[in-house]
């Protein structure tokens, strides 16, 4: 199937207004102060385990803290911990790689295939092949739901959506868009830690405020908590105007008063009170299909996302797939849950330590038998 659907230069049009939209988000003053909160968060919040421990947290410059906990030491850079190294990372930052791995591992991933914003073939096939909406999002490097848009059905929304995305990364990503709610579950070597369904970003209509003045207002009251309400801003984006088409509104609808419009489908930009615990939830089969995705892609922290109708039943029982594996999840929303938080950041700190503690107990048993052995010669 060609790609020559499209004109090359309406494509380049579109490419363009992309990235003067991500390049004005960028320099948005307002986003800069969401970020600064986004800061002073990571930086409490791994001070405090510090000190729940018996250690210390010293900040290194505006983001990476260095931890001692016992002559353990560590550093941080928001939600990024050494746990994990580079190439591992760079596994999971691979979404394509990381869907191929788990489903020959007899996991449960989307439908997807793999596309450019230059040869949009393989897109335009999937579509017509797919009976219901699609996701295209970039292939790997982003996070935050950044360059995602769903409720893709339409040769013109992919377009815009391959533009938009095309703006994080080279190689783009299309999914069916699988009907569920979103879980988080977050695994440390191997074990659940926590876990909370993901609800999506909605603002309540006034009878007399537009959809984009209630978002602006609702951005407004995120600004002023100072990140207690949400880490990040509502963003207008391609997703946005998809979700609210899909019930028939647009930015520039009044909605009635009282009435809860859901603004995204991405759940990114969804706020503390939107996500609560999932455990008690949860059926042993998807614990169990979590815990050996991590295993074989060989991470020990990771938070994984994975949508389904029916938490209580298998996911192949339910049509639920497994969506992303996070190798430096993000540790917001654990201790903003509507129904509590659970510390994170103690107890990966805690583990760390010990490990550390393991391992050099190790090293030293090993060098003293060494010394102790009679030398062969």
């Amino acid at each position: 199937m060609s790609s020559l659907w499209i004109h090359p230069l309406t494509l380049r049009g579109l490419s363009t207004l992309a990235m003067g939209r991500a390049f004005l988000r960028y320099r948005n003053p307002r986003r800069k102060a969401s970020g600064r909160h986004q800061d002073e968060f990571y930086e409490r919040t791994w001070r405090e385990a510090a000190e729940e421990l018996g250690g210390t947290s010293k900040r290194l410059n505006f983001e990476i803290s260095e931890i001692e906990i016992d002559g353990f030491r560590t550093r941080v850079v928001h939600n990024v911990s050494e746990i994990d190294s580079p190439p591992t990372l760079a596994v999971l930052h691979d979404k394509p790689l990381t869907h191929r791995i788990l489903r020959e591992h007899g996991l449960c991933v989307p439908r997807h295939a793999t596309f450019s914003a230059r040869e949009m073939g393989q897109a335009v096939e999937f579509i017509r092949s797919t009976d219901g909406d699609c996701v295209v999002k970039p292939s790997g490097g982003t996070g935050g739901g950044r360059g995602v848009t769903t409720g893709i059905r339409k040769l013109s929304h992919l377009a815009f959506a391959a533009a938009h995305a095309a703006v994080y990364a080279d190689q783009l990503l299309i999914e069916e868009q699988i009907e569920g709610e979103n879980y988080r579950l977050l695994f440390l070597d191997g074990e659940l830690l926590d876990s909370f369904v993901r609800r999506h970003p909605t603002v309540v209509g006034d009878g007399k405020s537009s959809v984009a003045r209630l978002v602006e207002l609702n951005n407004e009251k995120r600004l002023q908590s100072r990140a207690e309400v949400s880490q990040v801003l509502l963003t207008i984006d391609p997703d946005m105007r998809r979700t609210l088409a899909k019930q028939g509104l647009s930015l520039s609808a009044v909605p009635a008063g009282g009435r809860t419009v859901r603004v995204k489908t991405v759940i990114n930009e969804n706020s503390g009170a939107d996500n609560e615990t999932a455990t008690p939830l949860l059926c042993q089969s998807i614990i169990a299909d979590c815990a050996r995705a991590v295993r074989t892609l060989g991470v020990r922290f990771a938070g994984i996302d994975l949508i389904t109708r029916d938490p209580g039943v298998p996911l192949a029982e339910s049509g639920g797939v497994i969506l992303e594996v996070n190798g430096t999840p993000n540790l917001y929303y654990h201790y903003k849950k509507k129904d509590g938080a659970f510390p994170v950041a103690v107890h990966l700190l805690k583990h760390l330590a010990a490990t550390a503690g393991r391992r050099h107990d190790g090293e030293r048993d090993t060098l003293s038998r060494y010394h102790q052995e009679p030398s062969s010669v």
